[in-house]
């Protein structure tokens, strides 16, 4: 039963304390805040004590059940650390939105799908809650209704879908072609006999659902919307979709190709070879893409672009030492991206400047605040002892070590390449933020709720309140024991 509270708990707290009417911001905050750590409390009970359940069956062996593997205990902790960071964060930033308690009550319902998400025991309970994880979300990108904002989540919704329905499609084909007993298990469940003589129908259709699933990670040719409905969305709402939910799709893949068709079944065959490129492809683009942009949420929606395929490329290798990478770097990813975008809602909320051009100077005025950008860069970076330089090490060394021919020597550079444009996408806006030069002037700046006035060489500071600094500097120590503990963590787990 704890899987089925876990997940349950905080749609229903969440739903009923925004429907609530209150007058009291400052008391249905507390309920908030109150709902999320019992539900924090309520899913390490799941991950310590935990039992399998099923709650029924739709047809003979297809199942709604939920358990936790090594996999989904560590996804879920992420889960719970983005959603619980944001939360307090967003306490301070939603005061400039309106429509607060509707922002709130599907926050709630999205953290619940995704808890969900990672607790799913089979592909059919897997797309069930992925699918709940994306109607959950679409309204946090619509939340501002102007008409960019409409189109946006409109775009969110179809790309979903289509991504959605491609991946059913290879959930019918692994359930028709698998053993009786479909739930997870590392190695796969096919049955070898049936798919005999019908390798390349199911190599097919599993490469449409990598690409399906794909779509919620932001994957080449299925990529479109994440550029579109990040920016646009309120700054929480962006780092939980850069930071955990777009991680959603990277969970669907891992399900169905380590856990469901197994690796061996597609090693060396031209799945890999043609998911190999299309990440390789979307690594560089993103990066391209994101080092051209002005905007700075835009800026950062391309980077998430190009760093979430780090982790599909590891997948793509089908190796232990892939898979280990990918998954550090789905944990140093999400927590710096999630801090990134954080920083960028504090520009906008205390400054109102959204372009990278307009933040020259924004470290003398905000200086932790733009340390913690510094800090979640250089994990972005990938520069020691960073989670960020870690988990490329390991990928870097699984593609050398594949014996691919030139798809072993591509990755590396790739890789490279990539580190180099985030490094000029992203330490100049914290190099000119600190030394913005003699031309910098900064007489009387107006910021949210005071003044800042530069008196003599004196510059007041305007940091925002620590609801919204503290979660910034849990992310960035987030992403530092990543580096340092990573290759521990993932043995904690079994990974």
């Amino acid at each position: 039963m704890l899987f089925l509270i876990s997940f349950l708990f905080p749609i229903v707290a969440g739903i009923l304390v925004s429907a609530v009417k209150l007058t009291d911001e400052k008391l249905r905050n507390r309920l908030y805040a109150g709902t999320i750590l019992i539900a924090d409390l309520i899913c390490i009970l799941a991950i310590c004590f935990g039992r399998p359940i099923t709650l029924f069956s739709f047809a003979e062996h297809v199942t709604m059940a939920f358990a936790l593997d090594g996999f989904g205990k560590l996804v879920l902790i992420f889960v719970m650390l983005l959603f619980t960071c944001v939360l307090f964060y967003a306490f301070e930033y939603m005061k400039m939105e309106e429509r607060v308690p509707v922002f709130f009550a599907f926050y709630f319902v999205g953290f619940g799908a995704m808890i969900a998400v990672c607790t799913a025991a089979n592909l059919v309970t897997l797309y069930f809650c992925f699918e709940l994880a994306t109607l959950s979300t679409v309204p946090l990108v619509l939340h501002e209704m102007s008409k960019d904002a409409v189109a946006a989540g409109l775009k969110y919704l179809f790309y979903s879908i289509a991504g959605a329905l491609m991946g059913l499609l290879a959930v019918f084909f692994v359930y028709y072609y698998g053993k009786a007993d479909a739930d997870f298990v590392y190695g796969g469940f096919l049955d070898l006999v049936k798919v005999a003589g019908h390798e390349g129908v199911l190599l097919a259709v599993i490469f449409v659902g990598i690409l399906g699933f794909g779509t919620k990670a932001g994957m080449y040719p299925m990529h479109g919307w994440l550029p579109t409905a990040h920016p646009i969305a309120p700054a929480p709402a962006s780092a939980l979709l850069s930071g955990i939910i777009a991680k959603a799709g990277v969970v669907a893949i891992v399900r169905l190709v380590y856990y469901s068709v197994g690796a061996d079944f597609l090693r060396g065959t031209w799945v890999q070879y043609a998911w190999m490129i299309l990440c390789l492809l979307t690594i560089f683009m993103g990066s391209m893409m994101a080092f051209r942009e002005k905007i700075t949420k835009k800026r950062l929606a391309y980077s998430t672009v190009s760093q979430i395929s780090y982790i599909l490329l590891g997948l793509s290798m089908l190796s232990k030492e892939g898979l280990e990478g990918g998954i550090l770097h789905l944990m140093s990813h999400a927590a710096s991206k999630g801090c990134l975008f954080l920083v960028a809602g504090i520009f906008i909320y205390k400054l109102n400047r959204r372009k990278v051009t307009e933040l020259r100077g924004v470290g003398r005025l905000m200086p932790v605040t733009m340390w913690c950008f510094m800090i979640a860069s250089l994990s972005l970076v990938g520069i020691p002892p960073m989670g960020g330089f870690l988990s490329k090490w390991v990928l870097a060394k699984a593609a050398l070590g594949d014996g691919m021919g030139i798809l072993s020597i591509l990755p590396p550079v790739i890789l490279l390449i990539s580190a180099l444009l985030t490094a000029g996408y992203l330490f100049p806006v914290a190099i000119d933020g600190f030394f913005p030069g003699e031309a910098w002037k900064s007489d009387v700046t107006e910021v949210r709720g005071s003044y800042q006035k530069k008196i003599g060489d004196t510059i007041l500071k305007c940091e925002p309140p620590l609801t919204m600094t503290i979660p910034l500097m849990v992310l960035c120590a987030a992403a530092l024991g990543v580096g340092i503990f990573g290759v521990q963590i993932l043995g904690v787990f079994g990974l």
